[in-house]
């Protein structure tokens, strides 16, 4: 079976080792996991908010040793992957120095205030207030709770008679991606280098880094792939995700090359063979970023602009799927 049951909660791998998949895994619906050994756990990843970590943790409570958290990794620098830390705060917490950078220039404030702010904030706003402020409670993450143990690259764990093997794999989605693997078992958990079966949003780049980790993680050989987003899964997933990669790089290469501007080539872009996929308005985000790393010059106003473009692509698909009469 390539999916395993895309349902909400703990999904038992076996041997200790535990995925919790939040459907539907569009933006802020992030996945995370457990493992649990000889009476020592290592979380990977906690939620978007307090609530749903609480929620999270409770369930794992009712798993065989699940009751105590005693190390966090977290597997990059975005916030539906940390923001519930400080229900962990005394746990290790585990993290590259470049995610424990990032991760410490996010303000939960501006998230909580989205609600009575996103007016102000022209199409941005609205397009941040529907994927994820009108969706998520951040009430309880004042501040944010950051790693307390870095390492840089890789990192080799033990938790009970389990290896466990860190590996920064990016920049990629973030400055910093790593993946947790548990050779013993076979399972990967991939953070966001996997959303399965819905469009990655490439923030940090460059692409070929991306690529590369995908192959990586293929090449490990893996059984189980907890993706960060989307049902569990094996490499197959991940061969389609790196196929999407390459497929957007040259599509959005031949129309750099051609002169068009980045939001022009992202529409003009065939992403019918991707229809089923969700949050398909990460193109923009996607050929943005290429176009950037292709030496597009950029303002300020137009990076803070991404969310607005992504919206309009958004209402754009949407129009056009309500006028054929069928959803992307």
């Amino acid at each position: 079976m390539a999916n395993w049951p895309f349902t909400q909660g703990v999904h038992d791998i076996g041997n200790g080792v535990y995925g919790y998949v939040q459907p539907d895994g569009t933006w802020g619906w992030s996945n995370a996991g457990l493992i649990a050994s000889q009476g020592e756990t290592l979380l990977v990843d906690t939620l978007m908010s307090v609530p749903l970590t609480r929620e999270m943790l409770d369930a794992f409570k009712t798993v065989p040793g699940g009751a105590k958290i005693d190390r966090l990794v977290n597997t990059h620098a975005n916030p539906d992957h940390f923001f519930g830390n400080g229900l962990v705060a005394d746990a290790e917490i585990i993290g590259t120095s470049e995610a424990k950078k990032e991760m410490a220039g996010f303000d939960p404030k501006m998230l909580a205030a989205l609600a009575a702010n996103y007016q102000q904030m022209g199409e941005a706003g609205e397009f941040l207030y529907e994927t994820m402020g009108r969706k998520f409670d951040f009430s309880g993450v004042d501040e944010v709770t950051l790693p307390t143990r870095t390492f840089d690259h890789q990192l080799t764990l033990t938790v009970g008679d389990k290896t466990i093997e860190l590996t920064d794999l990016g920049p990629a989605h973030t400055q910093s991606d790593t993946i947790v693997w548990v050779p013993g078992d076979r399972t990967v958990f991939t953070g966001d280098l996997l959303f399965n079966e819905g469009h990655p949003i490439m923030w940090a780049g460059p692409v070929e880094n991306w690529i590369r980790a995908c192959q990586y993680i293929i090449d490990l050989d893996p059984a189980v792939v907890v993706p960060g987003h989307g049902p569990i899964t094996e490499r197959t997933a991940v061969a389609n995700m790196k196929a999407y990669l390459e497929y957007v790089r040259d599509e959005a290469r031949k129309r750099f090359d051609a002169g068009m501007d980045f939001e022009e080539a992202a529409r003009d872009i065939n992403m019918t063979e991707y229809r089923g996929w969700s949050d398909p308005e990460r193109i923009v985000a996607n050929v943005f970023s290429l176009y950037k790393q292709w030496g597009a010059p950029f303002t300020a106003e137009q990076q803070r602009g991404l969310f607005g473009a992504m919206g309009r692509y958004h209402k754009e698909l949407a129009a056009h799927d309500e006028a054929c009469g069928h959803e992307h």
